[in-house]
């Protein structure tokens, strides 16, 4: 069997993922690359995690869904645009993995822009600004190791989702918060310093499942 292809960066780097295993890493997803893949009669195993939103067209559900029907196809969403596509068409056999794929099947998130990122074309895809979830999953986290009240939490989480996408950062989103909240000025300041040095990804951990339940799907086929 062909290694497993993963569309994959920014959520993953390459580099990190090559390391949990040696699978086909392809850049984010765009449109025709699953119509592509459904062409291929070698295609067993699949991996969306990332797709482009500015840079491209990304690929619309009947393209993927092109895909997760085929007999023999086994296709695994996860932690951006893969998740997405993942609730939409796990009836017809896409598989969900990961905490954001669960907040979308429950319907605690609904919004495209909650993944949404703006990264670097090319490389290891870099990112130039924030996605919301992550946004919060680290405003969570600094609450419940009590770094900011949970008034604070909910006062950047505002302003984080009043801002364009691809403006969200930490910096905008501090400088944006002390203005509008200045009595949370120095819980906005405590939160800006434990950032700098403990910012988390859901979606790299999302995107981590995805890679090793392929190699375990993978190396169950090949033993």
């Amino acid at each position: 069997m062909e290694k497993p292809v993963i569309f994959v960066g920014p959520s993953l780097s390459h580099d990190k993922a090559s390391k949990i295993f040696d699978a086909d890493y392809r850049p984010p997803a765009k449109k025709g690359d699953f119509f592509r893949l459904a062409a291929d009669p070698d295609v067993k195993l699949v991996g969306f995690v990332d797709g482009v939103f500015l840079q491209d067209y990304p690929p619309t559900p009947i393209e993927v869904y092109q895909l997760a029907r085929k007999e023999g196809v086994l296709l695994a969403g996860a932690a951006s645009l893969g998740a997405l596509r993942a609730v939409e068409l796990e009836k017809f056999g896409m598989v969900g993995i990961g905490r954001i794929f669960q907040l979308y099947k429950s319907g605690r998130v609904d919004a495209d822009d909650e993944v949404a990122v703006t990264f670097a074309p090319e490389g290891d895809f870099l990112l130039q600004s924030e996605a919301m979830i992550d946004i919060r999953y680290n405003l969570y986290l600094a609450h419940k190791n009590g770094v900011i009240s949970k008034k604070a939490k909910s006062a950047m989480a505002r302003v984080a989702k009043r801002t364009y996408f691809p403006h969200r950062n930490y910096a905008h989103i501090i400088e944006d918060a002390r203005g509008r909240y200045p009595a949370l000025t120095g819980e906005i300041d405590s939160f800006g310093s434990y950032i700098a040095s403990n910012r988390k990804s859901l979606k790299e951990i999302d995107a981590i499942m995805l890679v090793k339940y392929l190699k375990e799907r993978y190396e169950s086929t090949t033993r």
